[in-house]
């Protein structure tokens, strides 16, 4: 049986967070802190950006050396398959894109590579809700 939203994100440990701002305006920037603030070890994948929220961005998910248990996606919709398969090509366990995200092709290339999927949710909004449960 799928696991929920709320399951694959309290069993998540590391989150790359694909898109990451240094701009404190952009959801991604205070969803980023949250999750930090939350105790999960974060990485910002931001090509040329130095750094978020004092902690080194990478260029893309195949410069990360661990294990990604979730790849929380802020980009354009048409960006979300490539980042997909980026993801899966990487060993992620789950895909996670934000809130106003959909994206059909790139739930097809997840699910056809066994990674569990979420689209259109708030990583924060999710954690807020099931810590309170």
């Amino acid at each position: 049986m799928p696991r929920t939203p709320a399951e694959i994100l309290l069993g998540a440990g590391t989150i790359a967070v694909v898109g990451a701002s240094p701009r404190p305006q952009r959801p991604s920037n205070s969803v980023m802190r949250y999750l930090l603030d939350a105790g999960y070890r974060v990485i910002p994948v931001r090509p040329h950006v130095r750094e978020v929220h004092g902690i080194p961005c990478v260029s893309s998910l195949a410069e990360i050396d661990e294990p990604i248990d979730l790849v929380d996606v802020f980009r354009r919709a048409d960006a979300c398959p490539g980042v997909t398969q980026e993801a899966v090509d990487a060993g992620a366990k789950a895909v996670w894109l934000q809130l106003g995200l959909v994206s059909p092709e790139a739930r097809r290339i997840a699910e056809d590579a066994g990674v569990e999927y979420v689209e259109n949710a708030c990583t924060a909004i999710v954690h807020e809700r099931a810590a309170r449960a």
